[in-house]
């Protein structure tokens, strides 16, 4: 038994035992499935490579499941729905993520995966779909129509609106659809794959759709079977290969069956099989559900900024158009946008560019500092005024976002999140400050072993190379020599700064 657990006693936030001691729960799932126990609070660790540290949270402690949760390999669930009780909602509460989390399943043959907690950059190519928090309590998109090999089923769109509407539930094996909607796949996918046999399915008890004559080879399967389009509201669409509705007959060698059902409801409701080899964002914050196709088996070694020798790089970005080099992407296309989990954060700058609309009037800059920390999230007493230049009514700023007093660095997920926001152009200011615009942003590493009050040595400037080093006279104070690996959009440049 942990040490550090504690049984979340009755009240009237929750169902409670008999005895009304205890808080009680219980699941169902559409493959009636089901999980029961009780709640409980304790130390939730999210493993060795994850920047979140330990966090004490509220989950089921389960004492019985049946169904497919009893017979599959993993044992037990994580909860990412919406609600008080989810991981994720307990986490943004915590203030330790953004309103956003990421899920990529492995594909039909091919284990792994990844999860991410908090937002990343979407890939230029993923595909949306609104998502109304206010229809459900579960997380629905807009899908308006089904195409099989290119050829939209003959039903009204309204079919796939009823009762949740269309709810996209990575908890649930397959997929479901309301009677009309299945009969028509059913028979549209039928009369494509007329040349291969129907057989019975492995398991008796069901009346399942099957072919035989197929092949083995996943990657072969698209030349039997037709290509699947999901058409969502604003007339975007996800792509689904075979094995996205298809799942392998456990008896038949070179054999699959259809991974859609028919729904007792009028809910549509995806699950999993859907969603393979797709990294799924759930945006919670802006409302909307992304899908971008992709092998997730290797998507966390894409996620990862490659390993670079000590002491940690410097990270900068600039909008000076003489850089000229586009974000360097990873090998199937997702930028590069989580910093490696050892680079502790000692300072992030940025300059800004201000132009007054009047010529005799001077920026107030403790004002504008606290606009500042408004727009990016973060207290006022972690935005630094560095230093700027004037001519005119045009200044040129420099900002230095600082860890809170009681902190060494800035955890990589508030970085990530400010330097989203900077470079999102979020940021919006009452219109007394005229015209702005961000020039450049820089990270910068903790630089261990050193005081409070020297934090201003921190503040090595992010030049490219060969040009003025501006933070050279501070870099001196150290007698050390410096290697900074600059990272211009993503594209890598060795720099030395020595005494």
């Amino acid at each position: 038994m942990s040490n550090t657990y504690q049984a979340l006693k009755c009240n009237p936030d929750c169902n409670c035992d008999n005895d009304r001691k205890e808080c009680i729960y219980e699941r169902r799932y559409a493959e009636m499935s089901t999980s029961s126990g009780v709640l409980g609070v304790d130390v939730i660790s999210f493993g060795n490579e994850s920047e979140l540290v330990p966090q004490r949270a509220v989950f089921g402690c389960e004492n019985l499941e049946t169904g497919d949760l009893y017979t599959q390999r993993a044992d037990g669930i994580m909860g990412l729905g919406r609600g008080r009780l989810s991981v994720v909602d307990q986490l943004v509460e915590k203030g330790v993520i953004s309103d956003s989390f990421s899920l990529c399943y492995g594909g039909m043959d091919v284990g792994g995966g990844a999860m991410v907690l908090g937002g990343i950059t979407p890939p230029p190519d993923m595909v949306f779909s609104h998502s109304d928090p206010f229809r459900s309590p579960y997380y629905n998109i807009e899908l308006k129509e089904l195409r099989v090999a290119g050829k939209p089923l003959k039903v009204s769109p309204r079919i796939f609106d009823g009762g949740h509407g269309t709810v996209l539930d990575s908890g649930t094996t397959y997929a479901y659809l309301p009677g009309h909607a299945f009969a028509a796949f059913k028979d549209a996918l039928i009369k494509e794959t007329h040349v291969l046999k129907r057989i019975r399915g492995p398991d008796p008890n069901y009346d399942d759709i099957c072919f035989s004559g197929a092949g083995r080879d996943v990657s072969e399967l698209s030349k039997t079977f037709p290509q699947v389009d999901m058409v969502f509201g604003n007339g975007q669409k996800l792509t689904l290969s075979p094995e996205n509705y298809l799942f392998r007959h456990m008896k038949v060698s070179g054999a699959y069956c259809l991974g859609i059902f028919q729904n007792s409801d009028s809910t549509t409701l995806l699950g999993g099989i859907v969603v393979r080899n797709t990294l799924v964002t759930y945006d919670r914050g802006n409302d909307k559900v992304g899908f971008w196709k992709t092998n997730c088996s290797e998507l966390w070694r894409r996620l990862q900024l490659p390993s670079v020798p000590a002491p940690p790089p410097s990270i900068s970005s600039s909008n000076d158009s003489s850089i000229g080099m586009p974000p360097r992407l990873a090998p199937d296309g997702l930028p590069l946008n989580v910093l490696p989990g050892a680079f502790q954060i000692g300072v992030i700058t940025f300059d800004m560019s201000f132009s007054l609309n009047n010529s005799h009037m001077k920026p107030n800059f403790t004002e504008l500092s606290e606009f500042i920390a408004h727009e990016l999230q973060v207290d006022d007493i972690e935005v630094h005024l560095l230093n700027f230049s004037s001519k005119g009514h045009d200044y040129l700023v420099r900002w230095g976002i600082f860890p809170d007093e009681s902190d060494n660095y800035i955890s990589n997920t508030t970085a990530l999140n400010i330097i989203l926001r900077l470079r999102e152009h979020h940021m919006q200011f009452p219109e007394r400050f005229g015209s702005h615009q961000l020039v450049k942003w820089n990270i910068e590493p903790q630089i261990k072993h050193m005081e409070t009050e020297t934090r201003s040595i921190q503040n090595i400037s992010a030049c490219w190379c060969g040009c003025s080093r501006a933070g050279a006279s501070a870099t001196s104070i150290l007698k050390v020599l410096f290697r900074l690996l600059i990272i211009i959009h993503g594209f890598f440049a060795i720099c030395w700064l020595s005494e």
